[in-house]
């Protein structure tokens, strides 16, 4: 049997992103080769500091966005956020990091990279780590460069996939995809060839319920429920 290809969209500054991370490991390490996760990139905080002040202009600003940041987080015992998250660094927009990252995932693909490792998936939580915890502006290029050094990438190679303009079309890839699935959330999952989503801060049992219902219902089959 295929394995049960899931969308899965996201926004590397996204906060419900970060926490939800463990939920995806846990499903790759449940499922192994019976679902193939494949990440893409909506841009929520595509104009991040724009968008933060003036969404929370009457509740707070940038410190309202970080307080509310720090609640949420109280809720989850797996991960933890700088006290200053948003207000002391506040990065410009998401969409340079997803560019970076799909040179990364690049590298993968034409094999410049080791495949034996989860290169892309690595590197995406590399971002989310020194920002949500170090303050990295990650939407800086002198700052993606040096997470990505750490990660012992070869940093000419990555030049190489934006400067083609590859890069920029894997993500304007992201950005089709996003219109066709109408996608809004980060993160959002979809499954059985956009019939099935789950959107936002979901459990993991529900996400596990929803593949192990299309395991034992391939498409094709009418399920009574």
């Amino acid at each position: 049997m295929e394995p049960i290809r899931i969308f899965y969209f996201s926004d590397v500054l996204c906060i419900w992103a970060y926490i939800a991370q463990v939920r995806l490991d846990e499903l790759n390490t449940t499922f192994q080769d019976k679902i193939a996760i494949e990440q893409h990139f909506v841009s929520v905080f595509g104009t991040a500091r724009e968008k933060l002040e003036n969404r929370w202009r009457d509740r707070g600003g940038l410190q309202g966005y970080r307080d509310h940041v720090q609640e949420v987080v109280k809720k989850f015992n797996h991960i933890t956020v700088h006290p200053e998250i948003w207000t002391q660094v506040t990065p410009v927009s998401s969409t340079s990091c997803h560019l970076f990252l799909h040179a990364i995932r690049l590298l993968e693909v034409k094999g410049l990279v080791e495949r034996s490792q989860p290169v892309f998936e690595k590197t995406i939580w590399a971002f989310r780590e020194a920002f949500f915890t170090q303050l990295a502006d990650i939407s800086d290029r002198k700052v993606q460069f040096e997470i990505a050094e750490n990660l012992g990438l070869p940093i000419a190679d990555i030049q190489a996939q934006i400067d083609s303009g590859e890069a920029y079309a894997q993500l304007s890839k992201d950005f089709d995809l996003v219109k066709e699935h109408t996608v809004t959330v980060s993160p959002t999952l979809i499954f059985n060839e956009g019939r099935q989503r789950l959107n936002g801060n979901v459990g993991y049992r529900v996400m596990e319920a929803n593949i192990r219902e299309l395991l034992h219902n391939p498409a094709g089959e009418q399920s009574w429920c």
